[in-house]
């Protein structure tokens, strides 16, 4: 099972669980993977390690966010960026 495949099915499973952190995560995560594919001339299918690369960017954006909201002083953005985070991270290896 590919990456980008075991992270649409834990898309399924997250949004039948209502996990709102996770689905923010994974749909995020997903749309950076359909921009990457949908990036110049002509459309391409991402391999495990491309996908790898764009979930790595994702988890570098989070944590960059969730900086930027402790340093402005929103506690709760915080806790949600490093949980979305954790959730990607998971998939890397």
């Amino acid at each position: 099972m590919s990456v980008k495949s075991e992270l649409q099915a834990a898309l399924t499973t997250a949004m039948k669980a209502r996990d709102t952190v996770t689905l923010s995560a994974l749909r995020q995560a997903l749309s950076a993977i359909t921009v990457a594919e949908t990036a110049g001339d002509e459309v391409v299918e991402l391999g495990d390690a491309q996908v790898l690369a764009v979930l790595a960017v994702e988890v570098r954006k989070h944590h960059e966010s969730g900086d930027a909201f402790a340093t402005a002083g929103r506690p709760d953005q915080v806790e949600r960026r490093r949980a979305e985070a954790a959730v990607l991270e998971a998939y890397l290896p």
